[in-house]
């Protein structure tokens, strides 16, 4: 949902006698470019830092802060240079052995993702990681590091380069590899393959994370995925715990052909969406014909909290990216809630015979 600024930090300011409301508004004016749209975004952040620093809470808490932002303002620095660029996250286990087909496997994945114009993104250490980054190349790779005491080196296609980021805190690295996003491949692994397949879900699931394509990788005859997905249907799925079309938001596969396949279909007509107000919004490569939209109001209405579903142009809300004013958009009030059922309305959109060319 859309940015809403808290007021109340303002308030505690003006309310204390002191005049630092004052400074620091004067502070992100000096700052920020005259134009800025992000202004008060910016006021709100130096609020927040001041209001701590008034509680002047203890050093612990001071050094969380900083950490934070200081990782957070490089990243985005750093990441800057690729924003218009597709990235798949790729996530398995950091001690898959050259040897083994998997590690085959990842490179191949990371090779083909390349040849289609798309950066592969990784934890940066070895196994899965390493393979699936010697595979994309360096500059069709980033490296997303974890400061460990043991284990985890930036493997060499992105040591060294500025290609790798290196973060402190797991929650952030997180953020980032969920953040940068267009699709997720997931290969076998141990616990943190597992940590993060079920906080991806999770996050797609309750809407804090856009939906993208979650692709299980698995080699022929794996049975990795096969038995967490058996869990899953038997136990999550059979006990009510998470809805029939949530297992939709995952796609298992046994060959690097079908992962990308599953990642190209995505896109072909479907681009990206945002929440606009009470609207959810998406973009489409191709306006839908008129028997598509009759289906998609029969088939999927239940998503729409009222008024069905609305192709229209570009609205006046939406001028911050202007280079994606040409696309049509698909409107309509989501309900919020069955993110399953959107992504299978998004396949619906993407299928060929519902969209023109034009």
């Amino acid at each position: 949902m859309p940015f809403e600024p808290e007021d109340f930090l303002s308030r505690h300011f003006q309310t204390s006698g002191t005049d630092l409301a004052q400074k620091v508004e004067e502070l992100a004016a000096l700052a920020a470019p005259g134009d800025s749209r992000n202004l008060p975004l910016y006021q709100e952040m130096l609020f927040t830092v001041a209001r701590m620093a008034q509680a002047d809470r203890n050093r612990w808490d001071a050094k969380i802060m900083l950490q934070t932002l200081r990782e957070m303002e490089h990243a985005f620095s750093t990441l800057e240079q690729f924003k218009r660029r597709r990235k798949v996250t790729v996530f398995g286990s950091a001690r898959t052995r050259p040897d083994h087909p998997l590690y085959a496997q990842a490179r191949e994945l990371g090779r083909a993702l390349a040849h289609y114009d798309m950066m592969v993104i990784t934890g940066a250490g070895g196994g899965i990681m390493a393979a699936a980054h010697e595979g994309a190349g360096s500059e069709n790779s980033l490296g997303f590091n974890i400061t460990l005491p043991f284990e985890q080196q930036a493997n060499h296609t992105v040591a060294g380069t500025n290609h790798l980021l290196s973060f402190h805190f797991f929650f952030l690295r997180k953020l980032f590899f969920v953040k940068e996003a267009d699709a997720l491949v997931l290969c076998p692994g141990g616990f943190g393959t597992l940590d993060e397949a079920l906080e991806v879900l999770t996050l797609i699931q309750t809407g804090k994370s856009p939906l993208v394509p979650v692709v299980l990788l698995d080699q022929p005859g794996g049975q990795y995925w096969e038995r967490a997905l058996q869990f899953i249907q038997e136990h999550l799925l059979a006990n009510g715990y998470i809805l029939p079309s949530d297992v939709h938001l995952m796609k298992p596969v046994y060959s690097v052909d079908d992962a990308v396949g599953e990642i190209a279909r995505f896109y072909s007509n479907y681009h990206s969406s945002r929440w606009l107000k009470e609207n959810f919004v998406i973009r489409l490569n191709h306006r839908l014909n008129d028997a598509a939209l009759t289906r998609m109001h029969e088939e999927f209405g239940k998503l729409c909290l009222r008024d069905g579903f609305h192709q229209q142009p570009c609205c006046d809300a939406e001028q911050d990216e202007p280079e994606f004013v040409h696309l049509t958009r698909l409107a309509f009030a989501f309900n919020g809630r069955d993110h399953g059922r959107l992504r299978e309305l998004l396949d619906f959109i993407n299928q060929p015979e519902n969209y023109t060319e034009s």
